[in-house]
């Protein structure tokens, strides 16, 4: 994997990840955003990558370790966006979609934030692994299909 590619990856990482954390602070929404952070981010970067035409899988480890990188840096993005919303909107609007995360960051030292945000932002990388290997063979799948 070449630096412009893992560049490119970083920058969609990062666009997914603030985006979802702007629409988790929508009320209804906010749970079904987050669930889509957290499984399916990788999925979204990279059918965006291969749409770009700056990506093409050479084996299914490359892509879980993509589908890695991306859960990793969307979540890291995504806290950096969504926590000081989440203080933001408690002190000064008396306003929150999420009690307990609001109760949570409130009252939580910052440390014990940064350390919690980096362990979930692993399990995110986890399951997007996951994810990005089941995106590649789906993407073989349906290559098969339509070369026959």
């Amino acid at each position: 994997m070449n630096i412009s590619l893992l560049k490119l990856i970083t920058i969609i990482s990062v666009i997914i990840g603030a985006v979802c954390g702007f629409l988790t602070l929508l009320p209804y929404i906010g749970g079904v955003i987050f669930f889509i952070l957290m499984t399916l981010s990788s999925v979204i970067g990279i059918i965006l990558l291969m749409h770009l035409g700056g990506l093409r899988f050479d084996s299914a480890a490359e892509s879980a370790v993509i589908g890695g990188i991306i859960g990793f840096v969307s979540f890291i993005a995504f806290s950096i966006i969504y926590m000081p919303l989440v203080i933001i909107f408690l002190k000064i609007f008396k306003y929150y979609t999420n009690y307990g995360v609001a109760l949570a960051l409130n009252n939580a030292n910052l440390f014990i934030i940064i350390v919690l945000s980096v362990f979930i932002a692993i399990l995110s990388a986890t399951i997007n692994a996951f994810t990005g290997f089941l995106t590649y063979y789906f993407t073989e799948l349906i290559k098969n299909m339509n070369s026959r």
